[in-house]
């Protein structure tokens, strides 16, 4: 089992002197990955509750807020040789796919290709409206946005007619450095999600579950890869847990997971080091 690590960064407490000694002594530890989450903006009040917390709000730090993931990797690219990075999660339904597989590509170039590209269609609908995008058609705009990304990242000559995007035969370089392009991850746990997923994913990735909760869901994502035929294609299964401990971790390796992307909790500098003790336990 791969073990990583989920920390949205947030102003004011990770600076950049907190970002570098964390990194460095992730890498140092053995954590396999780091992976970050996006938002431009928050609003104090949304029509939908944020999923990853029980109160439905995003838990930042009065006057703080998220850094940008791009940015931040990009700074991470300097600090270490190993460690990987994802997005957890790229929300495409409100991104300039252009842009976006411009940015990835060479963020997969500077690290060496380290990145994974996980993404999902987003649960804040004032944020897809803000970033100039329509709420109903997200996931139709998602899957397009997949298959120009992945041509952009593939292909030396590209040319796009979808409903929503449109693109002239043009060249976009350098390309990613992993091959066939960086791994999609595809987030969520909607059916919707799980069928994008087998369609256009290289893995799937589930946010807060336990084993007793994600065994149904991955039960669907397994029949939705069967129809896409695609039962004998590699396919990475990534779950962030609610808590994990030996026997936790035995059960998701059972499942068929393989990796699990820990929370991090806290990130002060005292919390930092109780969690970081706990997580060298786990690291196989």
């Amino acid at each position: 089992m791969k073990i990583g690590l989920f920390s949205t960064f947030m102003s004011p407490i990770a600076d950049r002197g907190m970002i570098k000694d964390f990194a460095q002594r992730c890498e140092e530890m053995g954590i396999e990955s780091l992976w970050m989450g996006e938002h431009v903006v928050l609003f104090d009040e949304t029509e939908h509750p944020y999923p990853g917390a029980a109160d439905g709000k995003i838990p930042v730090p009065v006057g703080g807020g998220m850094l940008d993931t791009v940015a931040t990797f990009g700074f991470l690219a300097g600090l270490t040789e190993k460690m990987r990075f994802g997005t957890g999660i790229s929300l495409i339904s409100q991104r300039n796919p252009l842009y976006t597989a411009k940015e990835f590509a060479t963020l997969d170039w500077l690290t060496a290709g380290r990145m994974d590209f996980g993404v999902g269609v987003g649960w804040c609908k004032e944020e897809v409206l803000a970033s100039g995008y329509s709420w109903p058609d997200r996931g139709a705009r998602s899957n397009e946005f997949l298959e120009l990304i992945t041509a952009l990242w593939t292909q030396e000559t590209v040319s796009y007619s979808g409903r929503h995007f449109q693109l002239a035969a043009c060249h976009m370089d350098p390309k990613p450095l992993q091959r066939p392009h960086i791994p999609i991850i595809v987030g969520g746990h909607s059916n919707a999600a799980l069928r994008r997923a087998a369609k256009y994913g290289n893995g799937w990735y589930g946010f807060q579950l336990t084993p007793s909760t994600a065994a149904p869901v991955l039960d669907n994502l397994r029949e939705a890869l069967v129809a896409e035929g695609r039962v004998d294609d590699p396919f990475e299964i990534i779950i962030t847990p609610e808590y994990a401990d030996q026997e936790v971790i035995n059960t998701f390796t059972d499942l068929g997971v393989n990796r699990l992307v820990l929370h991090l909790g806290s990130q002060k500098p005292r919390a930092i080091e109780s969690r970081l003790a706990e997580v060298a336990q786990l690291i196989p």
